[in-house]
């Protein structure tokens, strides 16, 4: 598969084991190489989601994203139009690794932005599309402070669930396990992304790059 170029639109789409879409997401291209691709979006960009999961957000309910849970398990759901909002994302996805280092930028004084923190996505490895990237959150993340001193991890609940739920396998659930291992050593040694922490914590989103939109509507599955 050919390479992106930087400044093109690319999509992002988490793909359930029975091919449908679970969700997508219109990102610009920051960089690609062999180490990462590197995306960005900023609040605006254009996304589907599950309509539970819209739900929640737009409620406040965590709990109707268990039930958006349920209902991939089940294999039946919708999909609803979405924005990204409130933050610039900064989105760093090695090809073959079970994880996405992300990077939270919110308004400072002024008209500037600040790194709010770094955030870790476990997820299937990267599977390529003419119009971007396959991948499958499944849902354990790890919530990193700016300077990387600190960390915590997020959703171990719903990860449970969703593992109850068959949603992630065995083979998928040993995979995150050394996954967390990688990322952990990756902040302790300032190796990956990390080593370049100060550069990628100085990024802004090029303002004269238009929002990014998905280019065409999710195809009926």
């Amino acid at each position: 598969m050919r390479g992106f170029e930087t400044g093109q639109t690319v999509v992002r789409r988490d793909v359930h084991r029975s091919g449908r879409v679970w969700s997508e997401q219109a990102l610009r291209v920051i960089a690609d190489t062999g180490e990462a691709l590197v995306t960005a979006c900023t609040p605006g960009a254009q996304a589907r989601w599950p309509a539970l999961y819209a739900q929640a957000r737009a409620q406040g309910d965590r709990s109707v994203r268990t039930e958006a849970f349920d209902a991939m398990a089940t294999g039946e759901w919708e999909l609803a139009a979405g924005v990204w909002q409130e933050t610039d994302l900064l989105l760093w996805k090695p090809p073959t690794s079970w994880f996405s280092v992300n990077a939270f930028f919110v308004p400072d004084s002024g008209d500037g932005r600040r790194l709010r923190n770094w955030y870790v996505n476990f997820e299937h490895p990267t599977r390529r599309t003419e119009d971007g990237f396959d991948t499958l959150n499944l849902t354990v993340d790890l919530v990193v402070a700016p300077d990387l001193t600190g960390w915590e991890w997020k959703d171990e609940d719903e990860y449970a669930h969703v593992r109850r739920l068959g949603i992630v396998s065995d083979t998928e659930h040993r995979a995150v396990d050394a996954a967390r291992g990688e990322v952990l050593a990756m902040l302790t040694d300032r190796s990956g992304v990390f080593a370049q922490a100060e550069r990628w914590a100085a990024w802004r989103w090029e303002p004269a790059w238009p929002t990014p939109l998905l280019p065409r509507p999710v195809a009926a599955t």
